[in-house]
């Protein structure tokens, strides 16, 4: 019995306060503007905790590198830019680039002709989706040519690739890549496509590279202290500014995807920012009980989710892909990392 309190406990103290923040967003909605729209704002949250689970994976990864302090600015001052900035605001921004309208008529547009405005965001969709796609095909090569990683899930891909992996290899195939996708003839908007993409490959570079120079300087600190540390300082800010670059990739098809469901932009806003709420509890609750340690498998099935999302984000260049599609694979993909560690970690308890 206090094992099963003890169990109730630590699940609420990770998802308590994303429980009771969904509850009083589903009750305003249902007050103000009725039950169908409540529902339409629940499945908005299902759709975003879903897609979102890899991202939850990788950012469990980082964090648990951060110190205390950054895991808590994470946790807070993170979900009011991933909330606001990414489900808000953001969306406003691209269409004031992408259709030249100044930010007053842009919100009068997202408030008042919700039609008009998703049709604004739709515009947009080349450069939202090459974008994406090269910064998270980025970080998935930058995985599996990652030299340094000792353990392997489907050895067949991944041994190959770490024996002809070199720092440069993830940006030249996202070059190659993006090079032949603008240059098609069925490319409506190639330079669109080339450009966005390369602003993509170069924010992952810059923000990576941020990040990796910091570390060195605090592995040297730890070095110095004669014990492993946690990142503080630069170290931490630029972790911290590299998860959430990551959010805003990993939400850049969420935010196009929920105008499928509705054209409510309000609904909208509520439903994926508090989806992002849950994505940084479910982070928050990987870090406290260890989850990457005891599935070891579990953030190569990311990284394989986050290469076939970029994949998906290329092809929706030219076709209309349901996010369905992409979800339903990550979500297979990394329950099969989970059955895959539970059974590589019964068969190192027999040996």
């Amino acid at each position: 019995m206090s094992q099963l309190s003890s169990n109730t406990l630590h699940l609420f103290r990770s998802f308590g306060g994303s429980i009771i923040i969904s509850i009083l967003a589903l009750v305003f909605v249902y007050v103000y503007l009725g039950w169908q729209a409540a529902l339409v704002t629940l499945a908005l949250m299902v759709i975003e905790v879903t897609f979102s689970f890899d991202n939850a994976i990788v950012n469990a990864k980082v964090l648990n590198t951060m110190s205390a302090f950054w895991q808590h600015i994470f946790m807070t001052i993170g979900i009011l830019i991933a909330v606001f900035g990414m489900r808000i605001v953001f969306p406003i921004v691209v269409v004031m680039f992408s259709a030249g309208l100044p930010w007053g008529e842009v919100l009068n547009l997202a408030l008042n002709n919700p039609d008009a405005y998703a049709k604004a965001i739709h515009g947009a969709h080349t450069s939202i989706a090459s974008f994406g796609a090269m910064f998270l095909l980025m970080l998935a090569l930058h995985f599996l040519f990652d030299k340094e990683r000792h353990v392997h899930w489907l050895s067949f891909i991944e041994r190959p690739m770490q024996k002809i992996g070199h720092w440069w290899l993830p940006m030249t195939v996202c070059a190659g890549i993006l090079a032949i996708v603008s240059s098609l003839p069925f490319n409506q908007h190639p330079k669109d496509t080339l450009v966005a993409g390369i602003i993509g490959i170069v924010t992952y570079l810059a923000v990576s590279g941020l990040s990796a120079f910091f570390t060195k300087q605090h592995a040297k600190s730890e070095k110095l202290a004669g014990k492993k540390l946690l990142k503080t300082g630069m170290a931490g800010f630029s972790a911290f500014l590299y998860l959430e670059v990551l959010d805003a990739s990993f939400s850049l098809d969420g935010v196009i995807g929920a105008f499928a469901v509705t054209q409510n932009v309000i609904l909208i806003a509520v439903g994926l920012g508090v989806g992002a709420v849950w994505v940084r509890s479910m982070t928050l609750y990987m870090v406290r009980h260890k989850v990457l340690h005891a599935y070891p498998y579990i953030e190569h099935g990311a990284h394989y989710t986050i290469g076939i999302l970029a994949m998906v984000l290329i092809l929706s260049l030219f076709f209309s892909i349901p996010e369905a599609i992409a979800g339903g694979v990550g979500v297979c993909i990394i329950v099969a990392s989970i059955i895959a560690s539970k059974k590589a970690n019964k068969e190192t308890i027999v040996i």
